[in-house]
């Protein structure tokens, strides 16, 4: 007797490497698979492996039920969405739009989708494409519930872990840039560091041990700060606001010292001066939260 994932379909619109991950893992899954690009010549692989690729995006999206789109943005999506064809074609049907841009853009979508009789789901990939398909893969949903656990069947063939977040459409997306806020300003941080470094005779082969030491403190961080966050409270005696904005101003003057920008570490400074500057120079740095947007 077949399986459910064997009598499933599933469309997926977009292969760069994350749409080619997303229908490889499906394929593997034993889903059947429709597949469409704009940009002929990357469903190849693809195909010798089961894959049904088609010429049209309304072609592409009558073949199932369900249609997975995973493009650079969302005017990309509504280019290949908002045609009168493929609209059509979708009516009655659902979307899973794992694409990422904004929340007010996916609810934008939403009510577009309502509009026209078509299921609506949001979503956003977390990990990136060697983790779909596998026990590491981070996938957020949000949207109608029913419409989720209709699909989550397919969706779980995806591997990893599986969140739906709420009926607002918007709140993967805003789930997605809150912790790409995170990654992103790391990275930016880790950069500046390796410049300072360099120019202090320190290779980034010797710093790694010990920039690891320091980026295993943060989950602590996020967890033990998370109740003090939500309720106003940012008392900190072992680490004072004070000591913070200190620190800071010694990483501007080496790294300008040497000639290095350090206008991003100077906006940090400067808002925890504006901390201080307030009567909180007791609190930890996460004060700041209350500066950017006040409860």
């Amino acid at each position: 007797m077949a399986s459910h994932t064997e009598q499933s379909a599933v469309t997926v619109l977009g292969l760069g490497p994350m749409g080619r991950a997303l229908a490889g893992a499906f394929l593997d899954a034993g889903v059947r698979t429709t597949i469409w690009n704009r940009t002929p010549g990357k469903d190849r692989e693809l195909v010798e492996r089961g894959a049904v690729s088609v010429p049209s995006p309304e072609e592409a999206v009558a073949a199932g039920g369900l249609t997975v789109i995973c493009v650079v943005n969302y005017d990309a999506v509504d280019a290949v969405l908002r045609r009168d064809a493929v609209t059509g074609a979708l009516k009655g049907r659902t979307v899973a739009n794992l694409s990422a841009d904004t929340p007010d853009r996916a609810r934008d979508t939403a009510s577009w989708a309502a509009e026209h009789g078509i299921g609506y789901l949001d979503g956003a990939i977390m990990t990136p494409t060697p983790t779909i398909g596998t026990l590491a893969g981070v996938f957020l949903h949000s949207g109608p519930e029913q419409l989720y656990r209709e699909h989550k069947p397919v969706l779980d063939t995806l591997g990893g872990t599986q969140t739906h977040l709420g009926e607002d459409t918007g709140r993967a997306a805003a789930y997605d840039l809150a912790l790409l806020d995170i990654f992103w300003t790391a990275m930016a941080g880790y950069a500046h560091a390796l410049a300072m470094a360099r120019a202090e005779g320190i290779t980034a082969r010797e710093l790694v041990p010990f920039a690891k030491g320091i980026s295993e403190i943060l989950p602590w961080v996020f967890e033990v700060s998370a109740e003090g966050v939500d309720s106003g409270d940012y008392t900190d005696s072992n680490n004072p606001i004070t000591s913070a904005a200190s620190s800071m101003s010694h990483i501007v003057h080496v790294s300008e010292s040497h000639g290095i920008d350090a206008s991003v570490m100077r906006a940090a400074e400067g808002l925890a001066r504006q901390v201080i500057g307030q009567g909180h120079g007791g609190s930890g740095f996460l004060r700041v939260t209350e500066l950017l947007n006040p409860r």
